[in-house]
């Protein structure tokens, strides 16, 4: 089966690596840390199965172009990619299901927006109705940031055509997790849990981003929670978009708040989270290939099948990210990384530069040259072993092998499900790391 892969980013880099087990791969646009990367699109590549990576495309309907074309395309068609296109549209679709979530109100009106603030208690939830990769949601306590957020979301300021709408949300308490589930139109198969840190700084602080790690399995979620997601979420919203003439072929992600009045669905996500790919993939012991095809192809018949390993995955960021990430510093130590015991790492915002031929380095593809940063969150590197504790060692220890001046990652992820301290060598002495 030959399998062609649409994105650029560590979620693509994962699939890619997965899904290479079993098929050929070919991954468009792709970036120079994946083999097998193109700059032909995938409308112009012959392939068994399409896998639409990103969001973006996905709302822009790259899905329907693909099968009016007769490809056997897995991502959901720009009808059911509202559910990450527009989180009014999901919030009023959760409603009619019967799907618990956060009370909430939608406005393009600052002074109805404002007024609906006083009716919430000390926690504000703001989010841009719109796609804002990742960014678009303010949680905080501080009244005048959630008014400040408000105007400026609403005037274009902040996050331009994509908040000129707003979701406003009460704030809820718990634990998150993540739950990604295959769906074939009608019938949906859950993955392993996982739990991701959207903040930049340790402990949780900080701006949101697109996400800076995560770890599977997660201890708390055990079989009879899942099956609870799916049963009041996951299902539910599949029968309303089935209701609506949606046949929903992709990934659906329910990304969860685990309250003391029980789960409530934070939000839907169209695609393979980003880092949860990175944790949630790799574990996978059945045929990957072959389940994506099923559920394209409308008869999903089986359940993806995992063993007893963890995995830990830690996102390292350029310097300046979320708000300005600085780009075109020199990476290092990838090939390192990947040699160490249980590690791999997952290039994302990463771009080729020809190497002085003083140096005579070889890319992690194999090729002359070097890579450099060019995103903010440029890689992540993943840990796996039989048990939490050993995966986030291994991670960790990869991070330890990676240098470019400015390199941020934080400290603490899946901390607070093992026992493990981080433990960093002195070899970090080769490049400047930034605290938060």
């Amino acid at each position: 089966m030959k399998v062609c892969v649409v994105g650029s980013g560590g979620r693509e880099h994962a699939l890619a690596h997965v899904l290479g087990r079993s098929a050929e791969v070919v991954v468009t646009p792709g970036n120079p840390g994946i083999a097998g990367s193109t700059s032909v699109p995938a409308t112009e590549i012959t392939a068994d199965l399409y896998v639409i990576g990103p969001e973006a495309p996905l709302v822009a309907g790259l899905a329907d172009k693909l099968r009016g074309r007769g490809k056997l395309v897995f991502g959901p068609g720009a009808d059911g990619a509202r559910l990450e296109g527009s989180k009014a549209w999901m919030k009023e679709l959760l409603v009619s299901a019967g799907v618990p979530t956060a009370a909430h109100g939608t406005f393009t009106s600052e002074v109805a927006a404002l007024r609906f603030l006083d009716t919430l208690g000390d926690l504000f939830v703001i989010k841009t109705d719109g796609l804002a990769s990742g960014k678009g949601v303010l949680v905080t306590q501080d009244r005048a940031e959630a008014t400040a957020a408000v105007r400026a979301y609403l005037a274009g300021d902040a996050f331009g055509e994509a908040g000129k709408k707003i979701v406003i949300e009460e704030g809820l308490s718990g634990p998150e997790l993540s739950v990604l589930a295959v769906c074939d139109g009608t019938h949906a198969v859950a993955l392993a849990p996982a739990q991701d840190y959207k903040r930049i700084g340790e402990g949780d602080v900080g701006a949101n981003t697109g996400g800076m790690g995560a770890y599977s399995p997660v201890p708390e979620a055990t079989s009879a929670m899942v099956q609870e997601v799916m049963s009041d979420a996951v299902l539910p919203t599949l029968a309303a978009l089935c209701s609506r003439g949606i046949n929903y072929r992709g990934v659906l992600y329910a990304g969860l708040m685990l309250t003391p009045q029980g789960i409530k669905v934070l939000e839907y996500n169209v695609r393979f989270g980003d880092p949860e790919a990175q944790v949630v993939l790799p574990r996978l012991r059945s045929d990957l290939a072959e389940l994506l095809a099923q559920a394209a192809q409308g008869c999903l018949s089986h359940e993806p099948a995992y063993g007893d390993d963890a995995a830990v995955t830690v996102v390292c960021a350029s310097k300046g990210y979320p708000r300005t990430p600085r780009v075109g510093d020199v990476i290092s130590g990838i090939e390192a990384a990947n040699h160490q015991d249980g590690v791999k790492v997952f290039c994302a915002g990463v771009a080729s530069q020809p190497a002085k031929s003083s140096v005579g380095t070889k890319s992690p593809v194999g090729h002359s040259n070097s890579l450099v940063t060019a995103g903010g969150r440029v890689l992540s590197v993943t840990g796996q072993g039989p048990s939490l504790e050993v995966a986030r060692t291994r991670a960790y220890q990869g991070v330890t092998q990676i240098g470019w001046q400015g390199c941020y990652f934080r400290r603490d992820i899946a901390k607070v499900a093992t026992a493990a301290p981080v433990v960093v060598s002195s070899s970090e002495a080769h490049s400047e790391r930034e605290k938060i």
